[in-house]
């Protein structure tokens, strides 16, 4: 249907997609009440896709027996909670929660553990069909992205929000799990537009209802707002955005610095970042949380080892490398420890991962008992640039050599193939390492 006969005030159907002809409150065709009106709604070309509860609809999706049960997926009862179906979040579990406090509010909840190789294939499914929306798709992470459609009228023959609609159907039907999309004039905007309605949302965020929209709502719906800064904004008595409305911009910059520029420009909804489709993951990294806590060096050290070649594969099959190591550590009672280490040339080793890791773990290992260890790279680049030979340590090439020749072996047989030293006979004091990528 040609684009001028879509009328933004009566709109569209979400589930059948026929344009609606009166102010009926259910689709004229079909009889649904999924109704997309909005009176920009087809001059808006910005968007933010994200998946609902990913990890736990994809396992349902392929395990229909759960699909009206309670469903938590995380690292057992010492980990985390990775994601929590719906029906679980009623009952008031959350991502990132601990997981004995999410069986406390959900105990009747299925607990399964991650299968990344799974989500990432489903992942990599959803953001081919995305790029073939449109070549502007920012990926934020395996589930979630922001698109821009603007000037792609003409190639799909209707505007962007009937688009996105088609492309829900699409995700529902053809992959088996739902999403949620904002549509607006700004990322800022598309990605608060999206949370709206989850599951199954489709919002949309107008340009001329901005401010009034914003005006009511608490400033930690500001990107960068976290719980210690809202917490400095409330003592200076600004809760809403509509109070930070209020301020200039000298005067908030004046407060709070570069960020205060932030608050003034997006409180009002201002935001010119464009949608970069060559945004890149800023670390690679592997952690895995513990059965019971540990605090010998003894032990945790062939856990890191194992982390540090998880994370050396991961470099490797991305054809990536990174300048900077990272070693997190998260006490018994979940205080969390970072420790850094720029390296003079990037890495993608695991032989150099490792063993930078290592001397940042011996420093730590005072005594503290540890629930969880992670080992990561930051600052990456293109591989093509890593592991220069050092001419100081004539062992790092018969080491790298050695690495290489591992990797082809476990390529060839699988990846447990060959062990080191380190990892051979490894017990299982924890969970499967979780590798991310953000």
């Amino acid at each position: 249907m040609p684009i001028a006969a879509h009328d933004p005030e009566h709109g569209f159907c979400r589930d059948c997609l026929t344009p609606q002809r009166t102010a009926r409150q259910r689709c004229q065709s079909c009889g649904s009440p999924r109704l997309a009106r909005h009176p920009e709604l087809y001059r808006l070309a910005i968007a933010h896709i994200d998946c609902d509860a990913f990890y736990a609809a994809i396992e349902k999706r392929d395990r229909p027996e759960l699909r009206d049960r309670p469903l938590i997926v995380g690292g057992g009862k010492r980990g985390v909670v990775s994601t929590a179906c719906y029906i679980a979040r009623i009952r008031g579990v959350r991502s990132a929660m601990p997981m004995f406090k999410a069986l406390e509010a959900c105990p009747d909840a299925m607990v399964l553990k991650p299968d990344m190789e799974k989500y990432v294939a489903v992942g990599r499914q959803v953001r081919a069909m995305m790029q073939a929306l449109t070549p502007l798709v920012e990926p934020l992470s395996i589930d979630e992205a922001f698109l821009d459609l603007s000037g792609t009228e003409r190639l799909h023959g209707r505007p962007p929000a009937l688009v996105l609609a088609d492309f829900a159907r699409r995700i529902e039907r053809e992959i088996g799990i739902s999403a949620s999309v904002g549509l607006s004039y700004c990322k800022f905007l598309a990605k608060v537009a999206s949370d709206l309605e989850k599951p199954r949302g489709f919002s949309v965020i107008g340009e001329a209802e901005a401010l009034s929209f914003l005006a009511g709502r608490p400033v930690s719906t500001i990107w960068g707002v976290g719980k210690a800064f809202a917490a400095t904004l409330e003592r200076d008595g600004i809760t809403t955005i509509g109070q930070l409305q209020t301020k200039g911009r000298d005067d908030l910059m004046r407060r709070y610095g570069v960020i205060g520029d932030r608050l003034y420009h997006l409180s009002r909804g201002q935001d010119e970042r464009r949608v970069n489709p060559g945004h890149d993951a800023k670390s690679v990294s592997a952690e895995t949380t513990f059965d019971t806590d540990i605090a010998s060096a003894e032990e945790l050290t062939p856990i890191l080892r194992a982390l540090s070649e998880q994370v050396s594969a991961r470099l490797k099959k991305a054809g990536i490398a990174g300048r900077t190591v990272v070693l997190k550590l998260k006490t018994a009672d979940f205080r969390i420890r970072t420790r850094n280490r720029r390296l003079a040339d990037a890495t993608r080793l695991a032989d150099r991962i490792f063993s930078t890791g290592l001397e940042l773990l011996r420093r730590e290992a005072d005594g503290t008992r540890y629930r969880l260890l992670g080992i990561g790279v930051t600052d990456l680049c293109d591989n093509a640039r890593a592991d220069p030979p050092d001419l100081i340590d004539e062992g790092s090439r018969k080491r790298a050599l050695a690495e290489g020749a591992i990797d082809a072996l476990r390529e060839k047989y699988g990846g447990r193939a060959v062990e080191t030293g380190y990892t051979f006979g490894r017990g299982s004091r924890g969970r499967p390492p979780r590798t991310d990528e953000g």
